[in-house]
């Protein structure tokens, strides 16, 4: 697949991502209905609704591409795969169900293990993110197309990290001393990346936890903004492992932050 395919198929995305993004909302004003998976993790009837409308679409973009979704068995025990897409229909469902605006709606093109495309949708935050290359990354807010750099947006004297936990454990906190950050806001979901591509946020790491499925769109959307994304020994990180699980993760805005 080359470039201008991949870009075909990311544009053509776009729309169905802003139709998501209501259907999500409007789902939570009616009111939700929640289970608990057999992984005593919550999922909605809005994680339902937002999968098949997802899934739908891309099926008829790529076809003979294999999808791997958060919220369906199919495909998670083939540990061969190289292209695929991974899709996450709602990252932070826990603040999706408590009313928060940080949970986002993800899907990312996997190609030869690595993430060649991303998109991300915060329908509370009204904010769209997507990639589709290198130096070919954007945030579509409010019709207006941002092309992302990762330019620091801060006080330079500032270093700020996005953190999964209110605070910090003493593996975190020792990165937090190597790259001199001076204070970090709790963000659960795939925002984070997204919030480190447009340069508000520089830094963020997280042991072992979760899965691609959670990461890849927001890594390709960093990465292509000329972020950084490694793990915690600085090796690249790729996708299509054992049970889709997650290594150790740093995010940074660029080398020297």
């Amino acid at each position: 697949m080359n470039s201008t395919e991949i870009e075909k198929i990311i544009l053509s995305l776009l729309e169905t991502f802003v139709t998501l993004g209501k259907v999500s909302l409007d789902l939570r004003k009616k009111g939700l209905i929640k289970e608990t998976k057999s992984d005593n993790t919550p999922v909605t009837n809005g994680d339902i609704e937002v999968n098949k409308i997802i899934t739908n679409k891309i099926l008829k973009l790529t076809p003979n591409i294999k999808i791997v979704s958060e919220e369906t068995s199919e495909n998670k025990s083939d540990n061969s795969l190289k292209d695929f897409w991974l899709i996450d229909p709602i990252d932070g469902t826990s603040d999706y169900i408590s009313g928060k605006d940080e949970f986002t709606i993800n899907a990312a093109l996997i190609l030869d293990n690595k993430p060649a495309a991303g998109i991300i949708n915060a329908p509370g935050k009204n904010r769209i993110f997507y990639s589709y290359g290198s130096s070919k990354s954007y945030e579509l807010n409010n019709n207006n197309k941002i092309e992302l750099k990762c330019k620091k947006r801060s006080l330079e004297h500032e270093i700020n990290a996005v953190a999964y936990s209110r605070k910090a454990n003493p593996v975190i906190e020792s990165f937090y001393k190597k790259y001199k950050v001076t204070n970090y806001k709790n963000m659960r979901s795939s925002l984070k990346f997204c919030v480190i591509a447009s340069g508000e946020f520089d830094f963020y790491a997280a042991e072992a936890r979760a899965h691609e499925w959670d990461i890849a769109a927001g890594h390709a959307i960093l990465e292509h903004a000329g972020g950084i994304v490694t793990d915690f020994d600085e090796r690249e990180i790729i996708y299509g492992k054992k049970n889709f699980k997650n290594t150790s993760l740093i995010l940074r805005r660029e080398i020297n932050l």
